[in-house]
């Protein structure tokens, strides 16, 4: 299992832009992914299920990735937060 710590940066928080990019690329991977904040988990590669975690402006969120190629995938994600998106 690979985790990271991730804050969103972006202003707007993530909607539907954001949560469709991360999720379109969760899918490229194998491993289960998933996001979680505070009590909530929700799989990193259902585009609703990360709107639902209503993540504004400089939430902090933890990545955590299961399976084969689970480090990619963990700093793949991780560098669309840093980038904010972009």
């Amino acid at each position: 299992m690979t985790t990271r710590n991730l804050e969103v940066l972006t202003r707007a928080g993530i909607h539907a832009r954001p949560a469709s990019i991360i999720a379109e690329t969760a899918n490229r991977f194998e491993s289960k992914i998933e996001i979680e904040k505070e009590n909530m988990r929700i799989n990193a590669k259902s585009i609703m299920g990360i709107i639902t975690l209503g993540a504004t402006y400089k939430t902090r969120l933890t990545l955590i990735c299961q399976g084969d190629d689970e480090v990619a995938a963990a700093d793949t994600i991780e560098e669309l937060f840093k980038n904010r998106f972009e």
